[in-house]
C-alpha cells in the first residue's frame, strides 16, 4: 500500500508542468531579460510554456524554444472584452495549464479570473515596494504565492500585507555573469559613465549633472551615456545644455538588449533610489561595470564598499567625491566591479532562479490540491 502511494507521489512530481506566463508591456519594457532567462530555463526542464501577451507586443527576440504565444485581447475595445476573454479561456483550456504565473500586478485581476475559470492556482510576481497600504487587486483564494526579487520588497509586502506573509517568497532574478569585466578594459581608453533612469522627474538628475559639470571644469575627461525615456526628455536636454555638457553627454532611448549598452561603460551610476528592482543595475554589474549608487528603496544589490560605492544623491560634493574615486583609482574601480560580479554569481544565477521558480510551481500544485488551503 505504501509502495503504491509512493509511486503515485513520484508520478505527480515528475509529471510535466504546463505553465502559462501572463505579461504586460511593462514587463517587456523593463524586464525582458527576466522573461528571456525564465523561458530559456524552463525550456531545459520538463515544462510546457505558454506566453499570454498584449497583441502588439514584440516577443520574437525573447521567445525561444517551444513556447505557445497567445495574444490578448484579440480586439482592444471595451465592448469586446467578454469576447476576448472567452477566446483566451478557450486557448488556455486547449493548452491545459497546471499553474498560471502573472509577472505584472496590472494583470493580477485577469489572472485571478482565469484561475477561477480554469480551476488552477496562480503565482503573482511583484517587483516594487509599496509606499502605503493598498489592496492587491485581483488576489483570490487561487493565489498560491507572491514572488519578489528582493529582500526589501518582501519585507515591505509583509509589513503592508501582513495577512499574506506566509505566501511571500523571495526568488532573486537571475542573470548570466560575464567572464571578464568591462570596467577600464582596455585600460587606456577614456572613461565612460552610463546611466539608465526614467525621464519622469528631471530634478532627480540635477545634482548629478552639476557634479559632472564641476568635474569637467577640474579637467576630468569622460563620456556619459544616458539611456531612458519619459515626458521630461526635452527638459533633460535643456538641463544638459544649461550645464554646457553637450560634448560629454549623449541621450539615447531604451535599447534592447541593454546588456550591450552596459558593457560599453566603465562606471554605472544609479542617480536616485528606486522603488522597483532595477534590472539595469543588475545587468551593469553582470558585465563588470563599477557601480556608483545611493541607498534607499530597492537597494539589495548595493553593498557599500563591496559591490558599489555609495553617495548621497542630494549632495553634489558627495557625488563628486565618489566619481573622483572611481575615475582616479582605476584598480579600485575594477575591484568593485569584480566584487559585484562575484555577488551575482553567488546570489543571482539563472539556474538558481529557475530551480526556485520550479519549486514554487510544484508547491502551488500541491497547495491547491490540499484540503486545508
Amino acid at each position: 500500500m505504501s509502495d503504491t502511494r509512493g509511486s503515485l507521489l513520484n508520478d505527480v512530481k515528475t509529471k510535466p508542468l504546463h505553465v502559462a506566463l501572463i505579461i504586460s508591456e511593462h514587463v517587456l519594457a523593463d524586464y525582458p531579460m527576466l522573461l528571456q532567462n525564465l523561458l530559456v530555463g524552463l525550456a531545459t526542464e520538463p515544462v510546457q510554456a505558454a506566453l499570454v501577451c498584449p497583441p502588439g507586443a514584440d516577443v520574437d527576440s525573447i521567445v525561444s524554444g517551444p513556447v505557445e504565444v497567445i495574444r490578448h485581447p484579440i480586439v482592444d475595445l471595451p465592448l469586446a472584452e467578454r469576447l476576448s476573454r472567452g477566446a483566451l479561456v478557450r486557448s488556455l483550456t486547449e493548452f491545459g495549464p497546471t499553474v498560471l504565473h502573472c509577472l505584472c500586478p496590472s494583470k493580477a485581476p485577469l489572472t485571478a479570473w482565469l484561475a477561477r475559470h480554469l480551476d488552477v492556482p496562480y503565482i503573482l510576481t511583484i517587483n516594487a515596494i509599496q509606499k502605503r497600504w493598498m489592496p492587491l487587486a485581483g488576489l483570490s483564494s487561487h493565489c498560491a504565492a507572491i514572488l519578489t526579487p528582493a529582500r526589501s520588497i518582501a519585507a515591505n509586502l509583509a509589513e503592508f500585507q501582513g495577512r499574506l506573509a506566509e505566501r511571500i517568497k523571495q526568488v532573486n532574478i537571475g542573470t548570466f555573469v560575464a567572464e571578464k569585466i568591462c570596467c577600464y578594459s582596455p585600460p587606456g581608453r577614456i572613461a565612460t559613465l552610463v546611466l539608465a533612469h526614467p525621464f519622469d522627474n528631471i530634478d532627480e538628475f540635477e545634482n548629478l549633472f552639476n557634479a559632472l559639470r564641476h568635474l569637467t571644469l577640474e579637467g576630468y575627461e569622460f563620456m556619459t551615456l544616458v539611456m531612458g525615456g519619459g515626458p521630461g526628455e526635452s527638459r533633460l536636454r535643456e538641463l544638459v545644455a544649461a550645464r554646457d555638457l553637450q560634448q560629454i553627454v549623449t541621450i539615447v532611448p531604451p535599447m534592447r538588449p541593454c546588456r550591450s549598452v552596459m558593457s560599453a561603460g566603465d562606471i554605472f551610476i544609479q542617480p536616485q533610489p528606486t522603488s522597483a528592482f532595477n534590472p539595469f543595475l543588475l545587468e551593469a554589474m553582470s558585465v563588470g561595470a563599477a557601480v556608483a549608487a545611493c541607498r534607499g528603496g530597492v537597494d539589495d544589490l548595493v553593498v557599500e564598499g563591496d559591490t558599489a560605492v555609495v553617495f548621497d544623491p542630494n549632495d553634489e560634493m558627495s557625488i563628486m567625491a565618489v566619481l573622483k574615486q572611481l575615475l582616479d583609482k582605476r584598480e579600485f574601480a575594477r575591484k568593485i566591479a569584480k566584487a559585484g560580479q562575484e555577488y551575482l554569481r553567488q546570489n543571482h544565477s539563472v539556474s538558481g532562479m529557475i530551480a526556485a521558480t520550479l519549486k514554487t510551481y510544484r508547491n502551488a500544485e500541491n497547495w491547491y490540491k490540499s484540503p486545508h488551503r
